[in-house]
């Protein structure tokens, strides 16, 4: 299979389950939605070694946020239940509650599983807190001092999968990074998905396992370009540079489409040599992502 010339390798990304709370939220500007978004999915990258994973899904107009006010989607991931409640606390509690001008509106209000984060958020309020419906929903009110801080009495989370990717392989390194940026940007117009690692894009994409026996996980040799003169390199020598794109989604159908796009959206960039993917014989997680399956 090939799209504008670019290669698709017939290979699979291999995913895991995770729990994912989906967040949504709202400032005065745009400029403030997304200062507090960012620091609440910051340090969020992988669970090899972060507290959680996290990104912003999409940014969301002030026509289709429930208080009429700019608003931007993030998405914290955890391996349990009880760390995802205490990641979803802590962020919201440290990083959103203390941003000027910011509200919190439960993302997945029909979700089966609902944190109390923001009851347990009121405590903050010193006694001061008090419970009231806003926007047809029930929100806790903290008194701060710009005024009062609004957050949804309950986070919702589902069972979503984390870990669904794509490489992206070329000719050198600027090319190879073009494509990974437009592939990001396409994927954050998208809803339900976010790409966790530093602007979306992993330079160090990494394996399953190592022979230090106290890693559990380290750099996919297999496809750095510096180690073709050592025989574990997998790459051809046309490509000397490449980025893979990791995507969490609430679920299955969200994470293909993201792929799909952001795939298409790579192949449109020159010098990009091929597309493929990460996978680890199981070692990794039980969901596959075909790459011919989702592009066809």
């Amino acid at each position: 299979m090939k799209i504008n010339g670019v290669e698709i390798d017939d290979t699979f990304a291999e995913a895991f389950p995770i729990k994912i709370g989906r967040v949504l939220i709202t400032a005065i500007s745009e400029r403030w939605a997304l200062e507090a978004a960012r620091e609440a999915t910051g340090f969020g990258t992988s669970v090899i070694m972060c507290p959680a994973e996290a990104g912003i899904e999409c940014i969301v107009p002030s026509t289709e946020t429930p208080d009429g006010r700019p608003g931007v989607y993030i998405q914290i991931c955890n391996m349990s239940w009880k760390s995802l409640e205490a990641s979803l606390l802590a962020r919201i509690g440290q990083c959103v509650l203390t941003a000027p001008t910011t509200a919190v509106f439960n993302g997945l209000p029909d979700a089966e599983k609902q944190f109390d984060t923001g009851k347990k958020l009121g405590y903050f309020g010193d006694g001061y807190q008090c419970e009231i419906e806003y926007c047809n929903r029930r929100f806790c009110k903290i008194p701060i001092m710009e005024g009062d801080f609004l957050v949804e009495e309950t986070i919702g989370a589902v069972d979503g999968i984390a870990g669904g990717n794509f490489y992206i392989l070329g000719q050198n390194q600027p090319a190879a990074l073009m494509a990974a940026e437009a592939a990001v940007d396409a994927i954050a117009k998208l809803r339900g998905t976010i790409t966790p690692f530093p602007g979306g894009v992993v330079a160090s994409g990494s394996k399953v396992g190592s022979r230090y026996k106290f890693l559990k996980a380290s750099t996919n040799v297999a496809f750095c370009p510096s180690l073709k003169d050592q025989g574990v390199c997998v790459l051809p020598e046309n490509v000397t540079a490449g980025y893979e794109i990791v995507i969490n989604g609430i679920s299955r159908e969200a994470i293909e489409e993201a792929m799909r796009v952001g795939i298409r959206a790579a192949c449109t960039v020159p010098g990009v040599i091929r597309i493929s993917a990460g996978n680890f014989g199981g070692k990794l997680g039980p969901h596959q992502f075909h790459l011919h399956r989702i592009l066809e």
